[in-house]
Parts: C-alpha cells; structure tokens; sequence
C-alpha cells in the first residue's frame, strides 16, 4: 500500500509518503515540508489571520497534489495544537477541505501522545522496558509513560517551543536573563501536575521524539543526521544544561548558522531548551534517548494494524 501522511502541525505542513504494510517497516519513500509557523502568527484573539489561512490551504493543496502524482492510495491527513487551539479552526479546517478536498482530522493532545508512544516502543521494542516519552513539539509538550504499546499515563501542555517563544521572547533576541528566568518559572509551575501524577511511577529508558530535542542532542555532541537513523543519540542532562547555558545569549541569527540546526526553527530553540531542562530537571532524567520516530510514523503504524 502506498500511504500519505499529512500532518499539519504548529511550525509545518508535511507529507510523508511511505510503501507500506504491515509488519513492514514505515521509512519515507518520499517527503517533503512547507514552512508556515502557525502558532507564531495567530491574532490577537488566539485565532488563524487570513493570510495565514490563505497560505495553509495552498500548502494543502500543493501536498495534496504531490501525494496524487505519487500515487498515494490513502491520505492520512490531520492537525495538532495550531489549529485544535486556535479559535476560528473549526472555520480554518471547512475552508481547507472546501479548497482542497482534504479532510483534516484534528488529533487531541492525548492522542498525539498515544501515538507518538506507539512509535517510540516499536522503535526500541520491548527489551526497552517501561517507557516515559516526552514529545516537545512548537505548541505543546506531551508526556507518556508505560510498558505496553498503549501508555498508562498521558498529558499535553501548552508549553511548545513556537508558543512560548512569541509568549516569552518576542521582544528581544537573544532574550533577557529575565525574559529566560520568567519561562523556566513558568514550565516549572505547569509541570507541578504532573510531577505530582507521575510520582511513585517508575520507567526504564526516557525517550525524547522531537526535532528539537533531536537539535538540542546535536548541540551536544550527539551523531549529525548524516550518520544514519540507527546511530544511538543521546541527551544528558548535564549535556542540555552546557547547551542551554551557551545558546541563551547568541542571536537566533547565529544559532541558524551552526551545524545541526534548522534556519526556520533557530529563534525556537532557546525556549525548547528552557523547556527540555526543565523537564529533565523535575522528573529526574538523566539521559534522554533520540528516537527517530514520532507522530507520523505512529499514525502509519496504527493504520497498518488495521489491516
């Protein structure tokens, strides 16, 4: 079967297109991503500005057209916190499926942390034990722990690394020590919650999901991409903590120019890392392994499992 997915989320639109079936293994046969930040560009009242609209249904529509020259027999086509957050996206999602005849499904943050769970145990398997797996993407954090496929304990906060750049860091780049302080307090009084739900639950390996963990891994002297999917990448702690230490006070301009670190998502990256170290810090991480896959390939591998 050659599957599409489309996933919509806070920074990009981007298709995945994979021969799959199941059992098999979901690697991209094709890929491609456009650009769009969504939750950077919301109005004022929380809502997708019109320009912002006009540029999603086009990236929708050029995916959609890719997926159709590729022969793509089933799309998989859904959205995350951008839009499942915004206040005109019911609106948003008709006018996409009007203009472009794709359907978005939008994913609670629950389920993006189920799935993105699914993922990460097939990825490292059962010999990996109980998992926690933290996904930190640009409009949410979800967190998922347990031993099985399906997690025991899932949760999604609103601290992505897109939101709280615009939230926290819009008025200076780098940002203020206290603009960076204020974050940490903040993340910190967020994740009481959860520190308090997880307490007394115990995992074997802590997985990280995210592209910017995985640029945050780089920094620290992780593999490059180059390398290969099956190189181990590991985050310490006490790796993160030297990387954010340093990251905090370079322009997002320089940061775009280092090795491992993606242009469009540069000036993110400051707040990802507050977040990261503040979870690794309350929830007692030591080391956070990179898993290569995420939300899509969870949504390949569940479809598959239906057939």
């Amino acid at each position: 079967m050659r599957l599409g997915v489309l996933d919509v989320g806070s920074n990009t639109v981007h298709l995945v297109v994979v021969d799959a079936h199941r059992g098999g293994h979901p690697w991209p046969a094709h890929s491609r991503k456009t650009v769009l930040r969504l939750v950077e560009h919301l109005g004022p009242g929380g809502e997708i500005r019109p320009e912002e609209a006009d540029a999603l249904v086009a990236a929708v529509a050029e995916a959609r057209a890719a997926a159709d020259q590729l022969g793509v027999e089933e799309l998989l086509a859904f959205a995350t916190s951008a839009i499942r957050e915004a206040t005109n996206g019911p609106e948003v999602l008709a006018r996409v499926h009007a203009e472009t005849g794709v359907m978005l499904g939008v994913l609670s943050g629950d389920e993006e942390a189920r799935i993105t769970f699914l993922a990460a145990r097939r990825w490292f398997g059962w010999s990996a034990g109980r998992l926690l797996v933290v996904d930190l993407g640009g409009g949410s954090l979800e967190l998922a722990t347990g031993l099985d496929e399906e997690p025991e304990f899932v949760v999604s906060l609103p601290l992505g690394a897109g939101r709280l750049t615009r939230e926290f860091f819009a008025d200076a780049d780098p940002p203020t020590a206290e603009a960076v302080d204020a974050l940490a307090t903040y993340v910190a009084t967020a994740l009481d919650p959860v520190v308090d739900k997880l307490a007394g639950r115990a995992w074997d390996r802590a997985v990280g999901t995210s592209k910017t963990l995985r640029t945050l891994a780089r920094l620290a002297g992780a593999a490059p991409s180059s390398a290969g999917p099956w190189v181990p990448r590991r985050l310490t702690s006490a790796g993160l903590r030297q990387v954010r230490g340093f990251i905090q006070h370079i322009p997002s301009t320089a940061l775009a120019g280092m090795e491992g670190v993606s242009p469009t998502r540069a000036h993110q990256l400051v707040a990802g890392a507050v977040v990261a170290d503040t979870v690794l810090n309350r929830l007692g991480i030591d080391v956070l392994h990179q898993c290569p896959w995420a939300l899509r390939e969870g949504m390949i591998l569940r479809r598959l499992d239906l057939t």
